[in-house]
């Protein structure tokens, strides 16, 4: 059956001599691999519409397993992306979270909405970190981890909530953090921004400015507590840390 839908390309893999596997996260069904023959072809009028981060519009002929890409155009490139090394560094880390994240053929029209926000947030110059990271924490209640940010976990209180603790979850007052071998010290603001990390829809935002110090704790907590809790390690995290070092 031949199917139209929209999609973001987020994986690419090279299939025998001329062909490639893409994974599109698309409208209509969500995560689907399909294979696209002979675009490693030097004329194939494929090979443009399949790049990394390209949305468009695909036609599909879909079935039980992998699809097949029969033609498609571009909606946009996101070409100054892919000709950034920072732009392409976290837009290679977000599209790796999604393809490791969401499962196949589920229905995800929000989340397809955020990552291409994220991708054209990212190629309008807003803070890239930022950006990642709110895309970021849209995705964690799709594996069942999403923090508690609204009181602590071992007394209740909604005051003074300084600390955040990686193994349960979710933030601590003071005088419980300090109790905690195990918590992170953060403060106030970072708290902040976690929630509206968490709960701000990316349409929503302009430009957010943090504090360098404050990033760097928002990047800790939210590194160790993926890792902790998803059990997922990213091969794009291991670029971007190397890409962010170079600043």
């Amino acid at each position: 059956m031949f199917e139209k839908t929209e999609g973001i390309v987020i994986r690419t893999l090279d299939y025998k001599e001329t062909h490639k596997i893409v994974t599109l996260f698309t409208k209509r069904f969500g995560k689907i691999g399909v294979i696209a023959q002979g675009v490693k072809k030097p004329r194939s009028r494929n090979g443009a519409i399949i790049q990394m981060f390209i949305q468009g519009d695909y036609l599909l002929r879909v079935g039980k397993g992998l699809g097949t890409l029969q033609q498609g155009d571009v909606i946009h490139s996101f070409r100054k992306v892919r000709e950034d090394l920072f732009k392409t560094a976290y837009a290679s880390y977000v599209t790796e979270l999604t393809y490791r994240v969401i499962e196949e053929r589920v229905t995800l029209p929000y989340i397809y909405d955020q990552l291409l926000l994220t991708l054209t947030a990212i190629e309008q110059d807003k803070d890239p970190a930022i950006i990642a990271m709110m895309y970021e924490m849209k995705l964690y209640p799709l594996i069942g981890i999403k923090p508690l940010l609204e009181h602590c976990l071992a007394c209740g209180t909604t005051s003074n909530l300084t600390y955040f603790s990686v193994g349960d979850g979710g933030t601590l007052c003071t005088s419980c953090g300090i109790k905690d071998a195990y918590s992170l010290k953060l403060n106030e603001q970072v708290i902040k921004l976690l929630r509206i990390f968490s709960e701000v829809d990316l349409k929503r935002v302009e430009n957010i400015s943090v504090k360098e110090e404050n990033k760097q704790l928002l990047n800790q907590v939210l590194k160790a507590y993926f890792e902790h809790h998803s059990g997922i390690f990213l091969k794009s995290r291991r670029f971007l840390d190397q890409i962010d070092s170079l600043k």
